[in-house]
């Protein structure tokens, strides 16, 4: 295979929701280019994407699928994407790692809520958008309806240069209106019949032409002054004006290709080689230290890892993209993350699961390697002279989250070793093992996405698991101040143990002064401050510890470990066993012992006094909130909206965005566990949300007597 020079290369990735048909056009694009000899489909399980056994087993794409087609002495390396929002780690990597976004549409449906979660993602990284109609064959297939909705979600922007004749099955021809010719394809697909347009179709081509010039003149200076001299531009000066237009986002060109027929498809690639903008045309990238790296073939050596699969046979596979320079088999190359040498014994080019060898991989382009000893997702690999770390990947936070353990309790290590190792695979897998809450848990996209972990670890580890509900993260805090006082005295042969503290404990926040004085059944205690330690609490919010000792009463030594027992009741509050937050303690007297007084002595009766103080203040529960932001079709509003409220949602704001409505709410965390799986039910898997972690709220009176009921059974129980 001849090596491809930076300015040979483009890279795209492939986007569309569940059944747009991506791997039906993956399979007729490689044939196309000869990559393969025979069209596979998903039905014979035999395709090059979705080679997976759980992507056999579903019938649905879980990873994305590393490809390339060499077309027109060019290379296009490209991306397949999963189409389910569940896996859209997938989706952002290969968008950050690509130029160009191909958005499929499915003929039969047109916009949908996967193809506005798509168009975000590529609106969030400035990526130029094609979007591609296919399945025009399908009965239900509405073109011009496609054409309103794209036209009315992202406005004039949208400019078709393609139409078919006709869709439903009798689907075999199309009008180019930047070429102006008219395409058609025997039953087998193909090869097109070019032919000119026939007069029915004149006038419909050359309004859409028209257009096409036009929007092609918008985008350079110069188009624009030949436009309006001579009305016209000729083919190149039109490619050259679309080109500009999808790097600056300034324009979405609009194709139409039946996939599984095979027809349009080169029409497509042909495009794709000609128009689509080449590396070296798009913005540079940034490493960390916010340089702009240039994909340059004579700068140092830098790869960035961006994907890690397990294949069988052969192990981890790990994808790179040349940040700059040229990478040769047999490079020897250091990890700029982990600060170990690697040697790049074998290269790669990818179809799949079809690798072919290369023997170097210059700047910009994409390939594959294996048996790295220590290179993880998100490495870096420099050459001599190079520092460059790259950390531009930004995965959604999680919606879905569920305990795992093992049925086998033995199996406890080998679960987390996998699962860790199945998170190079997917970034989006998130493993936390709580020590809050005492249970290892997987967060994730949805609970698809959670099913396909437990399918992989059940079947291709065999190593059975089963899921929990995950307890909620609460917390405790105090409503009103209070007051105790703890001796603590223990005699026994030899030394003794002696320490007495007196203490108030009231709620905090942020920047609120102490006092001079406070009143506690009828009795004034005056306040004067000689030292404050303010402890950012791992868990959120604060305990700010007050010094108010005066004529030496406790000795200074003796402080720290008051405070120590302190911080061990606030990990352990009295409601629930919950982490206590936002609490203000002040140590204002107390008596030692000029013998038996030690760190222990005072650090149990500064434990003590500060739990019984903290019963007395109101505790109260706090629970998380999260702000959600849920994207649904408007006949959708109303069922969404009431099953919120039912989840004792606060509805924050409402509007229209792109043809969807997106409803803002805030919600606790424990009415999301299965939102996800009830979302989709609702709308038939058409709306969307987003979550993220907003405050800590208390909790209504009826829920806290609840839990404080629940913690007590299970105490009893243990």
């Amino acid at each position: 295979m001849k090596v491809y020079q930076t300015n040979e290369i483009k890279n795209i990735a492939l986007l569309g929701s569940s059944g747009s048909g991506k791997t039906t056009l993956v399979e007729a694009m490689l044939f196309e280019s000869g990559v393969i000899k025979r069209r596979g489909t998903i039905a014979a399980k035999n395709t090059v994407s979705d080679y997976f056994p759980v992507e056999q087993e579903y019938g649905y794409s879980v990873f994305s699928t590393v490809f390339h087609v060499e077309w027109n002495n060019k290379k296009l390396n490209m991306i397949d994407c999963p189409g389910s929002d569940d896996f859209v780690g997938g989706t952002v990597t290969a968008l950050n790692v690509t130029d160009t976004a191909i958005i499929l549409l499915n003929g039969q449906y047109g916009v949908e809520v996967g193809t506005q979660n798509h168009f975000r993602y590529t609106e969030k990284l400035n990526k130029p958008v094609i979007f591609l109609v296919n399945q025009l064959d399908n009965d239900k297939c509405d073109y011009d309806n496609i054409l309103e909705q794209l036209k009315e979600a992202y406005g004039s922007k949208v400019v078709p240069i393609q139409y078919p004749i006709n869709t439903g099955p009798e689907f075999n021809s199309l009008i180019d209106v930047l070429l102006m010719k008219k395409y058609s394809w025997k039953p087998e697909g193909g090869a097109p019949i070019i032919e000119d347009i026939p007069a029915e179709e004149m006038d419909k081509a050359m309004e859409w032409h028209k257009a096409l010039v036009e929007a092609a003149a918008e985008n350079d200076e110069e188009l624009m002054e030949k436009f309006f001299e001579q009305d016209s531009l000729t083919e190149d000066e039109m490619r050259d004006g679309i080109r500009k237009g999808l790097a600056a986002r300034g324009m979405f060109p609009v194709f139409c290709v039946c996939a599984g027929k095979d027809m349009g498809v080169r029409r497509l690639m042909e495009f794709l080689g000609n128009v689509v903008p080449f590396v070296s045309q798009m913005p540079k990238v940034t490493n960390t230290a916010g340089k702009e790296i240039a994909p340059d073939v004579n700068a140092p050596t830098s790869l960035y890892f961006f994907k890690t699969s397990v294949e069988p046979h052969i192990g981890e596979v790990s994808y790179f993209k040349v940040m700059s320079g040229k990478v040769h088999e047999g490079d020897d190359l250091l990890n700029a993350d982990r600060g170990s040498k690697e040697r790049m014994a074998q290269l790669y080019v990818v179809a799949g699961s079809n690798r072919v060898k290369v023997e170097e991989l210059c700047a910009g382009d994409i390939g594959a390697t294996v048996k790295l000893k220590d290179v993880k997702t998100g490495n870096t690999l420099n050459g001599k002279d190079c520092d460059n770390k790259f950390n531009f990947i930004k995965y959604p936070n999680s919606k879905y989250s569920r305990a795992i353990k093992p049925v086998n309790e033995a199996d406890v290590e080998k679960m987390m070793s996998i699962l860790n190792r199945m998170r190079e695979e997917d970034p989006t897998w998130v493993i936390e093992q709580s020590k809050e809450l005492k249970q290892t848990l997987v967060h994730g996209q949805g609970e698809f996405h959670l099913r396909t972990l437990k399918w992989r670890l059940e079947n291709n580890e065999k190593l059975q698991v089963k899921y929990e509900e995950p307890k909620i993260p609460y917390r405790e805090t105090i409503t009103k101040a209070s007051r105790a006082d703890y001796r603590h005295k223990k005699q026994s042969g030899g030394a003794g143990q002696f320490g007495e503290v007196h203490l108030i404990v009231e709620p905090y926040k942020e920047g609120m002064p102490v006092p001079d004085t406070y009143k506690f059944n009828g009795q004034e205690f005056k306040i004067n401050v000689k030292g404050t330690e303010e402890v950012p609490l791992e868990w959120g919010g604060k305990l700010v510890f007050v010094n108010s000792i005066v004529g030496g009463s406790i000795d200074t030594r003796f402080l720290p470990a008051i405070l120590k027992g302190i911080m061990s009741r606030m990990e352990q509050g009295p409601l629930t066993g919950s982490y206590a937050r936002d609490v203000r303690v002040i140590v204002y007297d107390g008596k030692m012992h000029p013998v038996d007084s030690n760190e222990i002595s005072f650090m149990l009766a500064g434990r003590n006094a500060f739990s019984e103080a903290f019963k007395n203040a109101g505790p109260k529960i706090l629970e998380p909130i999260y702000d959600v932001e849920v994207f649904v079709p408007s006949d959708k509003m109303g069922d969404v909206m009431g099953d919120l409220q039912g989840r004792r949602a606060m509805i924050m704001g409402m509007n229209s965005e792109k043809g969807f409505e997106k409803l803002i709410a805030k919600v606790p965390l424990k009415e999301m566990s299965s939102y996800s799986t009830a979302l989709s039910s609702l709308t038939g898997g058409r709306a969307s949300f987003i979550m993220k972690f907003a405050s800590y709220e208390l909790v209504p009176s009826d829920v806290q007597d609840k839990l404080i009921k629940d913690f007590e059974a299970k105490q009893v129980e243990e």
